[in-house]
């Protein structure tokens, strides 16, 4: 779920836009928006996050607008199966992000699931005279219709719609849910959205809604390269992207070498075998250091 949770950072503005009718009088956007995961992971232990109930959830640091500098964290639950506990996690995240931080917190759970899924609104308890309800806004990705979102100015919107497509994988032929892909890719190109997000959304597109058939998905790069005058070619993109990812990675790696090198008596065998890296990348960094100090 890492593909979704990186369209709602990237649309988080959209997605408030989206619940919000009012959001741009609302939120001031013209202040970025923060997201916040070492602090969300900090609230939530280990073993919570080890049972497999985490799907996507975000954290994010909005501005508002009333007249002062004043901000709220935004704690956003994606939600696509059905947990027993989830109305009582929610909470627990909203009184322990204002216990640790002492700012207000707004929920907004995301429900991902089919036409059937529990979409809890709020948690309650009462024990003898004290009694506690907590109520959060909801969203499901059925609330609207396929033609309503379709409809929309908001690229949020075809998100959503990418979800509900996404729960027919398996049980419609490939060649359907290709063109229902390719279908949403060309509505999407045909709003007034620039070139680097209309090229992102295909890119999560194309892998959210996973066909593994080689000429469907090279017959939607063909579409994409006529429907942008070859401004937009997915199969160069995607090399591209795999080129940061494993640079990025790569990067890491030589980090947390170095990090090691300097703070640890290792040997250098037992440094490759600890950073996953060969044995004499472990040496060169070694050496490079050795030439800064």
């Amino acid at each position: 779920m890492e593909l979704l949770k990186g369209a709602f950072e990237e649309n988080f503005a959209d997605f408030l836009r989206f619940l919000y009718p009012n959001a741009d009088h609302i939120f001031d956007f013209s202040k970025s928006i923060q997201f916040m995961d070492k602090e969300l992971l900090a609230i939530v232990p280990d073993r919570e996050r080890k049972k497999g109930k985490r799907v996507a959830d975000l954290l994010a640091k909005v501005f508002l607008k009333d007249g002062t500098e004043k901000y709220i964290l935004l704690n956003t639950e994606i939600e696509g199966g059905r947990d027993a506990e989830f109305a009582k996690r929610v909470y627990q995240y909203n009184y322990r992000i204002w216990d640790r931080y002492d700012i207000s917190v707004a929920t907004i759970a995301v429900y991902t699931g089919n036409r059937n899924q529990p979409k809890p609104c709020e948690y309650s308890l009462e024990v003898l005279d004290t009694s506690i309800r907590f109520q959060y806004r909801t969203y499901h990705i059925f609330d609207h219709s396929e033609d309503e979102l379709l409809a929309m100015n908001n690229i949020f919107a075809f998100i959503v719609l990418a979800c509900q497509k996404a729960l027919l994988e398996g049980k419609v032929p490939d060649e359907e849910l290709g063109d229902d892909r390719l279908s949403m890719a060309k509505t999407l190109i045909g709003h007034n959205y620039d070139k680097d997000r209309i090229t992102n959304f295909l890119i999560f597109l194309k892998n959210f809604l996973y066909i593994n058939n080689p000429k469907i998905n090279s017959k939607f790069d063909q579409e994409i390269i006529q429907l942008t005058g070859g401004t937009i070619d997915m199969s160069v993109i995607e090399i591209v992207k795999k080129q940061e990812r494993q640079q990025g990675a790569q990067q890491k790696s030589y980090e947390f070498v170095e990090n090691l090198i300097r703070q640890t008596d290792f040997d250098d065998a037992k440094i490759a075998s600890l950073a996953v890296v060969s044995l004499g990348l472990v040496k060169k960094i070694r050496s490079d250091l050795k030439r800064r100090r």
